[in-house]
């Protein structure tokens, strides 16, 4: 189940565990695989979510209100593998990650089938220093994220750290905002581009239909969708209208 550099528009998507019901995330996981998603990020929801925008700080406070924790998560997903084929990254915070026990933690995505985990605030550095060797004991990738103001000399170590993709952030921006690609998100795009880096990069961050899908993935071996699918997930969560959303980007 690994990301190849030479992939193309791969689609993502993300959505927080436990939203819009606490039994509800393998039924969409299933359901997002079956309408033709090629990875997902599936997000364990925390309180102070500070680099997410106003729909899915909305939706880790229902998932915690329906009692989301976890333990929770990791016990859901007992059944992942029986029922899901592709990639599976965990994505949230690392107060969660922390509290549990990072070793706890690493082992327990590998004990369901987690591919990797996307953890924003976990320091490079301290990733490397403190915890690399639990998450490469168990098999677990984990993803750093770029950003426009990352050097070259950063994403390079990235790139050697990295085991699966490189998360390209649109913009400094809280996730949620529309991906606008002006000159200057084109030259970052590009910069990125010619380093012909070892693993495939992936763009998020205002991705939220075909046309900015399409944007993204001329620049990046794929796009990662989040707001968007969690706000269509406010509207209707049946497989028919996952399907539709899925189709709306990919046709």
């Amino acid at each position: 189940m690994k990301l190849h550099k030479n992939s193309k528009d791969l689609l993502s998507i993300y959505f927080t565990a436990g939203y819009p019901t606490l039994d509800s995330t393998l039924d969409i996981a299933e359901a997002l695989e079956k309408s033709g998603v090629d990875f997902l990020e599936v997000g364990f929801p925390y309180s102070d979510p500070v680099a997410d925008g106003p729909i899915i700080q909305e939706s880790s406070q229902i998932a915690l209100a329906n009692g989301m924790t976890l333990s929770m998560l990791f016990e859901q997903l007992k059944a992942l593998r029986s029922r899901v084929s592709i990639p599976v990254f965990l994505m949230g915070y690392f107060n969660p990650v922390l509290q549990f026990g990072v070793e706890n933690f690493c082992r327990a995505c590998k004990d369901v089938g987690v591919t990797g985990t996307i953890i924003p605030d976990l320091p490079m550095d301290e990733y490397e220093t403190l915890y690399q060797e639990a998450f490469e004991k168990n098999g677990i990738s984990n993803v750093f994220l770029v950003t426009p103001q990352t050097s070259e000399e950063r994403i390079r170590k990235i790139d050697q750290l990295s085991s699966s993709f490189i998360y390209l952030l649109s913009s400094n921006a809280t996730t949620g905002n529309q991906l606008d690609v002006q000159q200057e998100a084109e030259a970052y795009f590009q910069r990125i581009q010619s380093m012909n880096l070892t693993h495939p990069v992936i763009i998020g961050f205002g991705i939220h239909n075909k046309e900015t899908f399409k944007k993204a993935t001329t620049y990046a071996q794929g796009a990662i969708i989040g707001s968007a699918f969690v706000k269509q997930l406010t509207k209707n969560t049946d497989k028919k209208a996952i399907t539709n959303f899925i189709q709306s980007i990919r046709q």
